[in-house]
């Protein structure tokens, strides 16, 4: 039997990374209920505290997610307030061809990613870099 899942990254800034990695993969932003979100705090199911202001939007603190546009897979950005200290055990590789890595790698740079270094296998190539928290990816 086959599962569906979804990856979750945690990091300090859910919403603010779940901007960049949308904009980095093409993919959107999930929409949050702000309705949704003021009538569990008005009934008591949640607090304020729980709540944040993102783009003048009303969101929920703790995460923010990502979705494919085509099959509806899910990134999701939750929070956590320990910063990223080690190397990650897994990671993404974004596919972009070889012929558009070079470009691909500034437009990242510019926005806020740090390159780490160049690597090849036979005849494959790729960039490692960071996104703007530190969770490295593969540029390929």
């Amino acid at each position: 039997m086959a599962y569906d899942f979804q990856v979750t990254v945690d990091c300090t800034e859910p919403h603010t990374l779940a901007d960049w990695w949308a904009e980095t993969l093409g993919w959107t932003v999930e929409p949050q209920d702000e309705a949704f979100i003021k009538d569990m705090v008005a009934k008591g199911y949640a607090t304020d505290d729980e709540t944040t202001h993102h783009n003048g939007k009303l969101v929920w603190r703790t995460g923010a997610a990502i979705l494919h546009p085509e099959n509806g897979r899910r990134l999701l950005f939750q929070f956590d307030e320990a910063a990223k200290t080690v190397k990650n055990r897994w990671h993404v590789d974004v596919r972009v061809g070889a012929e558009n890595r070079d470009a691909e790698r500034d437009k990242l740079l510019a926005r806020g990613a740090t390159f780490l270094w160049e690597a090849s296998q036979g005849p494959h190539s790729w960039f490692t870099m960071a996104d703007p928290e530190g969770n490295e990816f593969c540029v390929s």
